[in-house]
């Protein structure tokens, strides 16, 4: 199993230790909805380095991720962000992604933890046919970086203490290359999966001591807290974040998955993957749709439970489920049929055989 450059600081903080990812990463600390709430009220710290990154160089990086991606790249100035999907070629989801404009021809490809590989051999077969070369325009160095988002209302006043230029004022998914705790050419991204705020922050492995401890200093005095993927994943959940392997997959299309927003048909984005099948899916109408819900019946829903309607037909299946520590609510997720898509929609869910009522609603759930 692999582990990251802050494994050792989280099992000697007694961190509930789990494997994910192939990586032994905390899932919590001192508990889920404690640390959950924490982060949405203060300033919590996720170890993130079993996160991908994927540098793509040369004259054409901008065309290579314009063809391989879903969101028009060139929308981009250096200094922004972008979110957007790798499609597969088949109507599915290689993996969700960030895109970090670094400047006209260096780009920054941020991925999940669980589909590194599969993204770079995704992104090595596409690349001879624009020229770029793995292993130098094209680069993994996924295993050279490591990350901690710091995330809560009171992240960036912890953070602008330690950081050479200002960043409290920056805007929501975009980033500099600054000097963080005497750490040159850190990437501080105001980037982050809580809806709580904050920034992530990239260092070389070398570099790991030297920011974890200068930001738990920075954030001593804000009352900062280490948390595990426990919170994560009901923090996302909160704000209707897809999540990949549950809520998207290689089987679900960016339309189906309230993606839309990120699949652009523009002049100025041209030919993607996918991109027909997705024109015909929009013309031909959707089978189903990813939809947000709340349990009205006692009980949890989960990952796998079946939506029915009130006749105990199948018309979906819940992908991501929690009792939302912040919201106080059984919350998630669900592909069903577009006639129960809309919000107010009746729905039930199968728990242990009996049929629980629920409500469609719009996300977030967390405002």
């Amino acid at each position: 199993m692999k582990t990251t450059a802050f494994t050792e600081k989280h099992i000697s903080l007694g961190a509930k230790m789990v494997p994910f990812a192939g990586y032994n990463m905390p899932v919590e600390y001192i508990g889920i909805n404690e640390e959950h709430n924490h982060v949405r009220t203060k300033v919590g710290v996720f170890d993130v380095s079993h996160m991908g990154e994927i540098w793509v160089k040369g004259p054409n990086a901008l065309p290579f991720i314009q063809y391989t991606t879903s969101n028009d790249a060139s929308l981009l100035t250096p200094g922004k962000v972008q979110y957007s999907c790798f499609p597969n070629g088949k109507g599915g989801i290689v993996d969700d992604l960030l895109v970090y404009c670094i400047d006209s021809e260096t780009y920054l490809l941020v991925v999940n933890a669980s589909n590194i590989e599969k993204d770079y051999a995704h992104l090595v077969a596409i690349a001879p046919k624009f020229n770029i070369t793995p292993g130098k325009e094209l680069y993994n160095a996924s295993d050279e970086i490591c990350q901690l988002a710091v995330q809560g209302p009171l992240a960036l006043k912890a953070m602008q203490k330690i950081c050479d230029e200002n960043v409290t004022d920056m805007e929501y998914y975009t980033f500099k290359k600054l000097t963080i705790a005497g750490i040159k050419d850190a990437i501080f991204s105001t980037t982050g999966y809580t809806g709580s705020g904050g920034c992530e922050i990239y260092v070389a492995n070398e570099d790991a001591d030297k920011l974890w401890k200068a930001v738990f200093e920075a954030g001593e005095e804000f009352g900062i807290a280490p948390i595990g993927l426990g919170a994560r994943d009901t923090l996302r959940l909160e704000m209707g974040f897809c999540l990949y392997g549950n809520d998207i997959d290689d089987t679900t299309s960016p339309i189906e998955a309230g993606l839309g927003w990120i699949t652009k048909f523009s002049e100025a984005k041209g030919d993607f993957i996918d991109k027909d099948f997705m024109l015909k899916l929009k013309a031909d109408g959707l089978k189903r749709k990813l939809v947000g819900f709340e349990l009205l019946d006692r009980g949890i829903p989960r990952h796998g439970y079946q939506v029915c309607d009130a006749n105990g037909t199948v018309i979906g299946i819940v992908t991501s489920g929690t009792m939302g520590p912040a919201v106080k609510k059984a919350i998630g997720m669900a592909y069903v049929t577009p006639d129960f898509s809309k919000a107010g929609s009746e729905i039930f869910i199968k728990v242990r055989e009996k049929l629980l009522k629920a409500a469609v609603v719009k996300t977030p759930f967390y405002k």
